[in-house]
C-alpha cells in the first residue's frame, strides 16, 4: 500500500534552479541481497565499473494512462541528453526510500504523487571512459495530472507519451532511451500491467 508523504516545502517556496544534486552526495553501497556494506559519494559510485549502490526509479502516468517522459539534462555526466522515465535518482545516506522518491520528485518535476512499489532489479550499465552505472534499483508508479514544473539543471525537455508508441520508439531508436528505462519497461509490461492499470482506473 502506498503511503502519503509530502515535502514541507509549498509549491510557492520550491526554487525550479536550485542545484538537487552532487558528485559529494553520499549514497548507500549494498551486496546482491540489498543489505548495506557502507556509503561512497557518488561521484566514486560512477567511476570506472561502478560500485553497487541504491537507486529509484518513478514511473509518473496520467489518468489517460500517457506516461511522463524526461529528457536528461544535457550536462549530466551519464546519460546525458537521453530519454528515460519519468524521474531517477538514489537515496542519500540517512533517507528512506519513500522520502526520497517523493523529495526528487518534487526537486526534479515539481509534483506530488502517491506513488506504489512494483520491484527491484539490480542492473549494470556502462557509458565509456564517462563511467558506468551499478544500481539496485527499485521502481515505482504513480499517477498524476498535474503539469510537471521542471528543473532545468536535471531534465531539459518532457513529455507524455502512449504506452503503444512508446513500445514503437524503443522498436526504431532505442538507442535514444537509457539502459535502465528499457530494462524497467520491458519487466513493467510483462509482469506489472495490471497493478498500472489499477492505478488509472482502467
Amino acid at each position: 500500500m502506498a503511503r502519503k508523504w509530502w515535502p514541507t516545502l509549498t509549491e510557492a517556496a520550491r526554487d525550479r534552479f536550485a542545484i538537487v544534486s552532487s558528485e559529494s552526495d553520499l549514497l548507500v553501497l549494498v551486496n546482491d541481497r540489498d543489505e548495506v556494506v557502507g556509503s561512497a559519494d557518488k561521484g566514486l559510485c560512477h567511476d570506472g565499473d561502478g560500485l553497487l549502490h541504491r537507486a529509484f526509479s518513478i514511473l509518473i502516468f496520467n489518468s489517460g494512462g500517457e506516461l511522463l517522459l524526461q529528457q536528461r539534462a544535457s550536462g549530466k555526466r551519464l546519460w546525458g541528453s537521453y530519454w528515460s522515465n519519468s524521474c531517477c535518482s538514489h537515496p542519500r545516506v540517512g533517507e528512506s526510500m519513500d522520502e526520497a522518491c517523493h523529495r526528487r520528485l518534487w526537486e526534479e518535476l515539481g509534483l506530488r504523487a502517491e506513488l506504489t512499489f512494483l520491484y527491484k532489479f539490480q542492473y549494470h550499465a556502462d557509458f565509456g571512459d564517462a563511467g558506468a552505472e551499478r544500481e539496485m534499483c527499485s521502481v515505482y508508479a504513480g499517477v498524476s495530472d498535474d503539469l510537471p514544473s521542471t528543473n532545468p539543471n536535471e531534465i531539459s525537455d518532457w513529455r507524455y507519451i502512449d504506452p503503444k508508441e512508446l513500445e514503437r520508439e524503443f522498436a526504431q531508436n532505442s538507442e535514444a532511451f537509457t539502459p535502465w528505462f528499457k530494462l524497467e519497461w520491458q519487466e513493467i509490461m510483462q509482469h506489472h500491467r495490471a497493478t498500472l492499470n489499477s492505478l488509472s482506473g482502467r
